[in-house]
């Protein structure tokens, strides 16, 4: 595989546990802004075009979009791909994919990536982008880059020096506030019948942006989520309050289920690491959510370098879809509702640490470089073989200012079935909210509202 990019073996190394790797020198960190974006990424596009320099991002709504609607058209909707590929021509371009791309498109007939040109339409508003300079310089990982500390909110390692900062960087990124939206998620099974997994209302709130002038500090909840499931009918009533924190050594995760068969609240520390998720029908892992989420101590994490890929980008289509059901088709997702550009990306490679348990051996990861949201994932299971791997439809919600990546899916290349998660269009797109009370966001409160 071709790198853009390779880093100094000695950068890529993780501290030892428990002591705390240093930022990056104030020279360093005088390329943000000059030569690298504020964010980290390049500002120059590649050699031969494809890739164009960053002028900035998409912070002008089409003309069709109405003021305060949560349903954003697609600024790119008359554009034409420029390739196509398929099985016939997925050796020519391999090295530009990923291996889970590539094994579909070897596996199934039916499958094709249609290529777009690149808009690299991402931006973020001015105060994280101030903070992300000021962590370039005060940032530090922490616990073998299990935590970190000295961070303010926005992306705490523009310069990445390993593999779990670059991870940290995707954990911790911009994504807005609070988002509260009503969602489906499909299963296909390996016969190309679709099934309803969950339809439920989810509110999120990525807590640590609420003041962007408070350090993050160790016990702080960067990410909660809450679901209230109300289909299909044998879910229905069920509830999750979810929390992560700075770092999870010190607070680890958070959770707690209502179920109505037994009509009460119970914590539930299950709902990690590689636990079946059964809003995918069980097929990813709670840790496979939006490509990965969760505590990182189970993995050494390897910085390999950046690379040119094709990935889902500009993914309107998908996020914003009315009828989920014509994204369905068997064996993978219908071609012609998936848009793919190549852009950069950060590619971290996990290894499963000795005595540590998950069906995962081995993980790639793909980070926007203009984001740090994981656009995909290759996973092997411990034989070597390729198991799943996923792809986030990443969209910029331009009236906002805000990179969204909140439907994905998840594809098990050895049950031959995919899961479509968090597709919100049926019922209205993306929407951005206030937040929830203390009150709202408590355990006890999912006694109350999720009975049937």
């Amino acid at each position: 595989m071709k790198f853009v990019h390779t880093l100094l073996a000695a950068s890529l190394a993780l501290t030892l546990a428990g002591q705390a790797q240093a930022a990056v020198s104030t020279a360093e960190a005088a390329k943000l802004g000059a030569e690298l974006t504020l964010i980290g990424a390049e500002k120059a596009g590649n050699a031969d075009g494809s890739i164009p320099a960053y002028e900035g991002g998409l912070t002008t709504p089409p003309a069709s979009y109405k003021p305060g609607e949560s349903m954003r058209p697609d600024p790119f909707a008359n554009e034409k791909p420029l390739l196509v590929i398929d099985g016939k021509n997925v050796e020519q371009y391999k090295d530009q994919l990923t291996a889970v791309s590539v094994e579909l498109a070897k596996r199934y007939p039916g499958f094709r990536m249609e290529v777009y040109p690149t808009h690299r339409s991402a931006s973020i508003p001015q105060g994280v982008l101030d903070n992300i300079l000021k962590n370039a310089v005060t940032t530090k990982s922490t616990e073998g880059g299990n935590a970190i500390e000295n961070a303010l909110p926005g992306t705490p390692f523009p310069i990445p020096q390993s593999g779990a900062e670059a991870m940290w960087n995707h954990l911790l990124r911009y994504q807005g506030m609070n988002i509260s939206s009503k969602f489906d998620n499909w299963f296909v099974d390996s016969s190309g019948q679709p099934s309803l997994a969950a339809t439920g209302n989810a509110w999120v709130n990525y807590a640590v942006y609420d003041d962007l002038n408070k350090p993050m500090q160790a016990q702080d909840t960067y990410y909660q989520i809450k679901l209230m499931y109300t289909g299909p009918a044998r879910r229905a009533g069920e509830a999750i309050v979810l929390r992560d924190a700075v770092n999870p050594l010190v607070q680890p995760r958070r959770a707690w289920q209502y179920l109505p068969g037994v009509r009460r609240v119970k914590l539930a520390p299950s709902l990690a690491y590689d636990t079946p998720d059964p809003g995918s029908a069980g097929a990813a892992t709670y840790d496979d959510a939006f490509v990965f989420l969760g505590a990182l101590d189970r993995y050494d994490w390897k910085l390999v370098g950046k690379q040119e890929l094709i990935v889902p980008y500009n993914a309107y289509r998908v996020t914003y879809a009315a009828d989920a059901n014509k994204l369905l088709t068997a064996n993978h997702m219908e071609p012609s509702s998936v848009r793919w550009e190549k852009h950069r990306v950060w590619v971290v490679e996990a290894t499963l640490k000795e005595g540590a348990r998950h069906i995962y051996h081995k993980r790639r990861f793909y980070l926007d470089e203009d984001t740090w949201i994981a656009l995909a994932s290759d996973q092997y299971d411990a034989r070597g073989q390729l198991y799943r791997g996923a792809f986030a439809f990443l969209s910029q919600s331009y009236d906002q200012q805000v990179p969204d990546a909140t439907p994905y899916v998840n594809y098990d290349l050895i049950g031959g079935s995919y899961s479509v998660s968090g597709l919100t269009g049926p019922y209205g797109g993306i929407k951005y909210s206030k937040p929830l009370s203390n009150a709202q966001w408590s355990s006890e409160s999912l006694a109350g509202a999720g009975i049937r």
